[in-house]
């Protein structure tokens, strides 16, 4: 599972820009008052996701031995992220279209919709994992048939939310070159920018396979929980997009920056609230992950890397956020690219003399306070406050003509 969902993260969500900058684009075309051509952007965006999942998929499933033998030298591990990869890789176009909805109902400012779709598909899946894994005694694969037959209900749910909404405005549903080269620059940059934090991710798992299977599993665990709290950290750091988003394409950029410092305090307070809650249960949370001793108190032990991280993890989420709403994505690719140099050489020197767990996470600290540092430097100037709609036309001739 840390190997295969290492690949899959890697796989997926380096096109985390269906949603966020879908989202900021439908928030700034909304404050600009042009709701039809937000909805317009969303359509290109989920026409774009359906057909690059449908590529992930076909070439993930050639290369799937080759991405796995990178992560871990042991066979029998290999064997079973293999049978998990390939059933997974299945569901991508559904995975990047559900990005591609959440994206357009965050920038209308409806975050009940996509939570309600999201809770309902990940109830499904926990469902159909009891009864296939625990009740039918079957293995990793029906793990993996369960989440996709999830994620392809929830992307249903989008596309007719997608197909309401066209309707209500009317909005074209057709493809057109124009609105898919704009979601595909914008999103380059953003592509850029993820493929560039997952890749540090991908480094961090290969190194600590290399350490032991003790180290990959308690890494697995520690990263499972950063993540999970990444995510929570990062409902302000979407609403900092779309309140900066709209804002921003209504003209009001002193709004923008009171919107964004506001977030920033909010983001800071519940960094160091997570990180609190984090040192009181590291001696729970291990335990909740496996009955290995030697796993669980390597975790626990790192678990000290994660609490440390949380204050540092909310500055660059809401930041992050905030410049997403912006638009300004070439700077936030720039930054990343940065922070990723700066980490390769720390987690490198973690294998060859640290040869320890902890240290491969003082490497990851430092790529976020790099994130956190070049950030900052950009928040503090007023160039990520450009007003205005920034769209560009999606109404030309459609591929079909």
């Amino acid at each position: 599972m840390a190997v295969a969902g290492t690949v899959l993260t890697s796989s997926f969500w380096v096109f985390n820009f269906l949603a966020s900058g879908t989202g900021a684009v439908v928030a700034r075309r909304l404050g600009a008052g042009d709701r039809r051509g937000a909805v317009e952007h969303a359509v290109q965006a989920h026409w774009l996701a359906l057909g690059i999942g449908a590529a992930v998929a076909a070439v993930g499933l050639l290369v799937a031995p080759y991405a796995v033998r990178i992560f871990t030298p042991d066979e029998e591990v290999r064997s079973f992220a293999l049978v998990y990869l390939r059933i997974s890789l299945l569901g991508a176009p559904a995975f990047l279209t559900i990005l591609a909805g959440i994206g357009l109902r965050r920038g209308l400012q409806d975050t009940v919709t996509p939570l309600v779709v999201v809770l309902v598909s990940n109830v499904t899946n926990l469902a159909l994992e009891l009864v296939l894994i625990y009740g039918l005694g079957f293995g990793v694969g029906a793990s993996a048939l369960a989440t996709i037959v999830a994620q392809y209900l929830a992307a249903a749910t989008f596309l007719v939310l997608l197909w309401r909404t066209a309707r209500s405005e009317e909005a074209s549903l057709r493809p057109h070159r124009s609105g898919l080269r704009h979601v595909a620059v914008f999103g380059g940059f953003l592509t850029v920018r993820t493929s560039a934090l997952v890749g540090a991710f991908a480094v961090a798992t290969a190194i600590a396979g290399r350490l032991g299977t003790t180290s990959l599993a308690a890494h697995q665990i520690a990263w499972q929980i950063w993540l999970f709290l990444a995510f929570a950290l990062d409902a302000v750091a979407i609403a900092a997009e779309a309140m900066t988003g709209r804002a921003l394409g209504e003209g009001r950029p002193h709004e923008a920056r009171e919107a964004a410092n506001r977030m920033l305090g909010w983001g800071l307070v519940t960094g160091v609230g997570v990180s609190v809650l984090v040192v009181v249960a590291r001696p729970l949370l291990g335990a909740l992950f496996t009955d290995d001793a030697a796993v669980r108190s390597l975790a626990e032990h790192t678990l000290w890397f994660v609490a440390a991280m949380q204050p540092l993890n909310a500055v660059v989420f809401v930041l992050d956020g905030v410049l997403i709403g912006a638009g300004d994505v070439r700077y936030l690719a720039a930054a990343m690219v940065v922070s990723f140099v700066a980490f390769v050489p720390a987690a490198f020197a973690a294998l060859e003399w640290g040869r320890t767990l902890g240290w491969l996470w003082a490497a990851i600290i430092l790529l976020l306070a790099v994130r956190a540092t070049t950030l900052l430097g950009r928040f503090v100037t007023n160039r990520w406050q450009v007003v205005g709609d920034d769209r560009v036309p999606v109404e030309p001739e459609p591929l079909s003509g």
